[in-house]
C-alpha cells in the first residue's frame, strides 16, 4: 500500500522557505506547526490521488500568494497520496516548521501540477472505471486556500489535522468524463494522541451494506470514516465534547446514538469485537434527484445538497446524506431510507444496542441545497413515498 511508503517519509519536518524558521530567534519568540492530512470516505470513487508539494500559512486571511510573510513547510518530494487511503483516523505527516508565534489565518495547500511527464500526478478513479486526471487549478498555482485559525504559541509544538474531505470534494462536469476538485477541506487541533478519539465496531451486515459512521455536533460532521472490513471503526482526531454518533448503510435505517463523549486523555469504545453494533434494515429505499440552478446562468453552480433528518425529542437535523451537483448540468443525485430512523443513549461500557425506532419520522427530511456566493441555503422538507424529484433554484 503507497501509505506505508509514505508514513516511513515521517522525516518531512522543516524543509525550507519562510524565513521564520531563523534558529537564533530569540527564545519564546517562536513555536512550531505541526501538520498532517486525513481524510473522510469519497463517493463513487476507488481511489483519489493528490500530490502534495508544500504547505503555505500567513497571518492575514487576505494576503496575496506574491505578499511578504508567508511561512512555508516544503515536502523534501512531492508526495502522490490516495486521499481514500487516509480513513480509520490515519494520519499523513506533513511535516513541521519552527514559526514565528502568533495566529495564522490564511492556509494553502500546494498540489504538483499534473504535467505531460506525470499527467495523473492529481487523478481519481471512479468505481468500475478509468484512472481520469483531475482538474486543479487553483491547487497548481497559488495553493488550495482555506481560512483557518492556528495558534502558535511560544516554545511549544501547534499540532493540526488537515481534513480533506473527500466526498464533498470532487465534481463531475457534464458527460466530458472530467472531475473537478472543489475541496472541502477542515482544520482540526491534535491536543493529545492518547484521546480525541471515538472507536467501536458493526455488525458483518452493516460492513456489507458499505456502513459510514460520523460524529456530529449540531448536524454538522465532525469526522466521518467507512468501517473496516473487521468491522471496526475509527474517527480521530476529533476535538473534546459531546457528539451524535450517526451511522448510515445501503438498505438500513438511519441510526443515531446520542451523547456520545470525547476527551483528550482517554478514547471512547462503543462496543466490542463481540458486541457489535446493528442497525434495522429499511423496507424501502428511494432516490432523490434534481438540479441546482442559478437564475443568472452561471453554468456551475458549485451545488451542494445535504440530507439532514430529525428524530422525535432530538437530535434535530442530523446530516444522513450529501451530493455535489454536476458543474455542467447541476444535476444531483441522494438515495434515503424509507424506514424509521432508531436511536439510543450512550452508555459507557454498553455491551447491547437497544436502538428505539422514531415512526413519525419515517421518510421524513429536509434537504439544505447550497450555491456559490449565497449565504442562506435553500431547504426543502421531503417525506418519501418513491422516487422524487426536487430542484432548487437560487435568484
Amino acid at each position: 500500500m503507497r501509505l506505508s511508503v509514505l508514513l516511513a517519509a515521517t522525516a518531512l519536518t522543516a524543509a525550507c522557505g519562510g524565513g521564520g524558521g531563523d534558529p537564533g530567534a530569540p527564545l519564546g519568540s517562536t513555536g512550531v506547526l505541526r501538520l498532517a492530512l486525513t481524510d473522510a470516505p469519497a463517493c463513487g470513487l476507488e481511489t483519489a490521488f493528490v500530490t502534495v508539494e508544500r504547505v503555505r500559512v500567513h497571518r492575514s486571511a487576505t494576503a496575496g500568494e506574491g505578499d511578504a510573510g508567508w511561512e512555508e513547510l516544503v515536502l523534501p518530494t512531492p508526495q502522490r497520496v490516495d486521499l481514500l487511503s487516509l480513513t480509520n483516523g490515519t494520519l499523513m505527516p506533513l511535516g513541521e516548521r519552527r514559526l514565528p508565534t502568533g495566529t495564522y489565518t490564511q492556509l494553502r495547500l500546494v498540489l504538483a501540477p499534473n504535467t505531460p511527464a506525470n499527467p495523473l500526478a492529481n487523478a481519481v478513479k471512479p468505481i468500475g472505471g478509468a484512472e481520469v486526471p483531475l482538474t486543479t487549478p487553483s491547487g497548481q498555482q497559488s495553493g488550495l486556500k482555506l481560512n483557518v485559525n492556528l495558534e502558535v504559541p511560544p516554545e511549544r509544538l501547534a499540532d493540526f489535522a488537515l481534513d480533506f474531505d473527500a466526498c464533498k470534494s470532487f465534481v463531475y462536469a457534464g458527460n466530458s468524463g472530467q472531475i473537478l476538485l472543489k475541496p472541502v477541506i477542515a482544520v482540526i487541533p491534535i491536543l493529545s494522541d492518547l484521546g480525541q478519539r471515538i472507536e467501536g465496531y458493526v455488525a458483518p451486515g452493516l460492513v456489507a451494506a458499505g456502513a459510514r459512521v460520523s460524529a456530529q455536533s449540531a448536524g454538522v460532521p465532525a469526522r466521518e470514516t467507512p468501517v473496516r472490513a473487521d468491522g471496526s471503526f475509527s474517527l480521530f482526531p476529533v476535538p473534546a465534547g459531546s457528539y451524535d454518533l450517526v451511522i448510515t448503510a445501503s438498505g438500513r435505517v438511519n441510526a443515531v446514538i446520542t451523547g456520545v463523549p470525547v476527551v483528550n486523555t482517554a478514547f471512547t469504545t462503543l462496543g466490542s469485537p463481540t458486541a457489535r453494533i446493528d442497525t434495522p434494515t429499511s423496507a424501502a429505499s428511494h432516490a432523490v434527484t434534481g438540479t441546482v440552478r442559478v437564475n443568472n446562468g452561471t453554468a456551475d453552480t458549485g451545488g451542494v445538497v445535504r440530507a439532514t433528518q430529525s428524530l422525535t425529542g432530538g437530535p434535530a437535523g442530523v446530516e444522513v446524506g450529501s451530493a455535489n451537483a454536476n458543474a455542467v448540468s447541476g444535476l444531483y443525485g441522494l438515495t434515503l431510507p424509507a424506514g424509521a430512523p432508531v436511536k439510543l443513549a450512550y452508555v459507557a461500557g454498553a455491551t447491547s444496542f437497544p436502538f428505539v425506532a422514531d415512526p413519525a419520522n419515517a421518510g421524513k427530511y429536509r434537504l439544505l441545497a447550497t450555491a456559490t456566493g449565497f449565504a442562506t441555503p435553500v431547504p426543502a422538507d421531503i417525506t418519501l413515498a418513491g422516487p422524487l424529484t426536487q430542484d432548487f433554484v437560487f435568484p
